[in-house]
């Protein structure tokens, strides 16, 4: 499956249980991370070993609430660290890139 607009990932989030069968892991990470499910989308991205897979990292533990953790993703992942009150922004721009910017 894949998405057409990040609003699509999120009615998607709302609707169904799981994950569309077919997305990559880095999509399917940070669905589940919108459905709530954090330690089911660590799992995944702990195994991504790319830079948007630390960013995905950067992003999770940023919703855990573990800064400095976050902080040490985002540098990994060559990206500017973001406060708390940005993760729904952080998370839609992940996404979008995740689709190929829409």
């Amino acid at each position: 499956m894949s998405f057409e607009s990040v609003d699509q990932v999120i009615e998607s989030v709302r609707d169904d249980p799981q994950p569309p069968a077919g997305v990559t892991p880095e999509l399917q990470a940070m669905w589940l991370a919108r459905k709530g499910e954090w330690h089911a989308a660590h799992d995944i991205a702990q195994d991504i070993d790319t830079p948007l897979g630390s960013w995905i990292h950067a992003h999770l533990h940023l919703l855990e609430g573990d800064l400095g953790n976050a902080g040490y993703w985002y540098r990994r992942a060559g990206k500017p660290a973001r406060p708390p009150e940005e993760a729904e922004q952080g998370w839609r721009e992940i996404v979008a890139e995740l689709i190929g910017g829409v």
